[in-house]
């Protein structure tokens, strides 16, 4: 997997307004993974940019960690009840883990408390999340 292409890809469609941070990561995996599921299956997303559409304040869980966590569970996770799915909590740990290490903080109001609401320095930092979480992501699913 691109590791690179899918950051491109992630960063491109929140900063064209395409999609916002959840929607462009799960879009991007889709696209790279050759679409095992509709193209709709970004709708699954819509409702989690902005710390789950709190808009002017964010709400309190990163719309771009939870698109991460959603990739992970279109690749690991389990569809038929009872069926197993071994790596899909770890992974999600590991991503969890990893975000909020990197950042200081998973959710999404206190990442954007430094800005203005809309402002470019709000948008130029969430793209780069969106980024951040696409790469590392890549780097977690099988080759």
């Amino acid at each position: 997997m691109d590791r690179l292409a899918l950051r491109a890809t992630s960063e491109d469609l929140y900063r064209s307004g395409q999609f916002l941070c959840s929607e462009a990561i799960v879009y991007a995996f889709n696209e790279a993974l050759g679409r095992p599921f509709p193209k709709e299956v970004v709708k699954l997303a819509s409702a989690f940019p902005v710390g789950m559409g709190v808009l002017g304040t964010g709400g309190c869980s990163c719309g771009a960690l939870s698109g991460g966590m959603m990739v992970l569970g279109m690749v690991y996770g389990r569809s038929e009840p009872g069926s197993e799915a071994p790596d899909v909590l770890a992974k999600a740990k590991e991503l969890h883990d990893w975000f909020a290490a990197e950042k200081g903080s998973t959710c999404c109001r206190v990442l954007i408390r430094n800005f203005e609401f809309g402002s470019p320095e709000h948008i130029d930092q969430c793209v780069a999340f969106t980024g951040d979480v696409a790469e590392r992501v890549a780097s977690m699913l099988p080759e």
